[in-house]
């Protein structure tokens, strides 16, 4: 039994114990229909509405198996560099729960369609971690239990609990890693980066929109420590259904902390189920975990095995989209960006931004600009990630065209970007409203040079003697009387032209 819920530091436990984790991700794929019946996988229906007696598993039901299930699956194991199985079947994994109503989880045990593969994840300075993947396999979601009465949402003090089962056999690949060992002391990073890359890589092959805040991607963090320089594992904990990137990374932390608190002051860990706390980063104990043989599986008797051909796996091969890591690497070549810079991108969070501006119609360098100076500055001002704010890349597309077309100067477009944040329109609203756009008329333009010669005489004296430089002054006399409207470059041509003087 643990003797202390204390926290060590993770310098003083890092410099006693080796991390080692294990990630189990969930991912829930985007088919129309469940892995094993007919029945409705959109969101948002009234409960108990989109279930049939396979989903329920009613006396004489039968299950049959979602072929865009089982090419998804496909999919993620190749994507993740695994061994496709040319032959494999489904088990039921037994135990009582709520919210199964077969008792049983229809899932894959010994025999799973994808194993022994691995991905590579970049961390934030750029060094590459390989994690190796044990397996990827295919499952069923369970339903959905509400706990009501409760000060938590959770079963511990609620007078009672609502079921739904809409959500029971939606399919799900559960993508199990190999122990991650090495990672030291850059363990919550390294977990952060795989669960981020996989993310990735999900939505580059179109089987999930794994979103995790909706609970369509969720990791599970197994972790124990060792005393460095040893073999043997210790006794692990898995940290359940953590839902966000950040979480992931503080679940590795909190449990080294508290594992390495644990061991110094002479307890053991418990193998247990944990439930992470977003309030706070910490963990707290759920159910003591069992072992694969307390599952009691069995081959599913219902359901054919799975023998996927080898000429359909090389054809589910030949039409991979364009892997992230492998676009990165492409869009860094054609951007003509450096590996330092990419970096900052992926770290921002700005690389789909910055294609969609793109593709929007921007040039790559004023896509790039707008996004990792102004809109990251106004990020970074409101606590808030980049794809959050209120601004689309069409938008930032449109902020660069009017910059390019000379509508407006860069200090004018720091203003429109403001005020569409702000929610006063789109970028050409904006710039009505306030109106902010460059003073073009070079009558207007003229008259503002001469006035601001004249009232200048000396500086237009020192310019007309040869000191150009000073020439700035008037530009900056000028921008003034423009409220900065005009284009700057052009106000300083017309200075030297009127007072007679060429560009040295």
């Amino acid at each position: 039994m643990t003797v202390t819920t204390d926290l060590v530091s993770y310098e003083d436990a890092l410099a006693t114990f080796e991390p080692v984790m294990g990630l189990e991700v969930h991912v829930e794929l985007g088919t129309k229909t469940k892995m094993f019946c007919g029945c409705s996988t959109e969101l948002g229906a009234e409960p108990n509405t989109q279930t049939c007696p396979v989903c329920l598993g009613l006396p004489g039901a039968l299950p049959v198996v979602n072929a865009t299930g089982v090419e998804s699956a496909i999919k993620i194991g190749l994507a993740l560099n695994c061994e496709i199985a040319e032959w494999c079947r489904f088990a039921r994994k037994n135990y009582f729960y709520p919210d199964m109503p077969k008792n049983f989880q229809t899932s894959q045990y010994d025999e799973p369609i994808a194993y022994n593969g691995y991905l590579d994840v970049q961390l934030e300075d750029g060094e590459v971690f390989r994690v190796e993947i044990e397996r990827a396999h295919m499952e069923e979601d369970t339903g959905k239990s509400t706990h009501v009465g409760g000060a938590t949402g959770r079963i511990h003090g609620a007078s009672h609990s609502l079921l739904d089962y809409n959500r029971a056999g939606i399919p799900l690949i559960e993508i199990v890693t190999k122990p991650i060992v090495g990672a030291g002391d850059r363990a919550p990073e390294v977990a952060k980066a795989y669960v981020a890359e996989l993310r990735a890589l999900i939505r580059a092959l179109g089987v999930s929109e794994a979103r995790m805040e909706m609970g369509q991607m969720r990791c599970d963090v197994n972790l124990s420590l060792r005393p460095i320089g040893t073999e043997k594992f210790g006794t692990r904990s898995e940290t359940k259904n953590v839902n966000s990137l950040r979480s992931v990374e503080r679940a590795v932390r909190y449990e080294v902390q508290r594992h390495a608190a644990v061991l110094i002051g002479g307890g053991t860990i418990v193998q247990e189920t944990r439930h992470f706390h977003e309030d706070d980063g910490s963990t707290t104990s759920g159910r003591v975990k069992e072992e694969a043989e307390d599952y009691r599986y069995f081959p599913e008797p219902d359901l054919v095995p799975v023998a996927p051909s080898r000429a359909w796996v090389e054809e589910i091969r030949a039409g991979l989209p364009e892997l992230p890591r492998v676009r990165r690497n492409r869009l860094r070549e054609e951007w003509g960006v450096s590996a330092l810079d990419m970096q900052a991108i992926l770290n921002a969070g700005a690389l789909d931004l910055i294609v969609a501006t793109i593709d929007a119609g921007a040039p790559a360098d004023q896509a790039r600009k707008w996004w990792m100076g102004e809109l990251s500055r106004h990020a970074n001002e409101t606590g808030t990630s980049l794809d959050e704010l209120a601004i689309t890349p069409a938008q930032v597309a449109r902020v660069a065209e009017l910059v390019s077309c000379g509508d407006l100067n860069d200090k004018l477009a720091r203003q429109v970007i403001e005020g569409v944040l702000g929610g006063e329109g789109d970028p050409d609203t904006v710039v009505e409203k306030r109106g902010l756009k460059v003073v073009s008329d070079e009558g207007a333009l003229g008259a503002a040079v001469d006035e601001a010669i004249a009232s200048n005489a000396a500086i237009a004296d020192k310019i007309r003697g040869g000191k150009v430089a000073a020439a700035g002054a008037l530009v900056g006399a000028v921008m003034k009387a423009t409220r900065g409207q005009a284009d700057a470059a052009r106000v300083r041509e017309l200075i030297l032209e009127k007072l007679g003087v060429a560009e040295g």
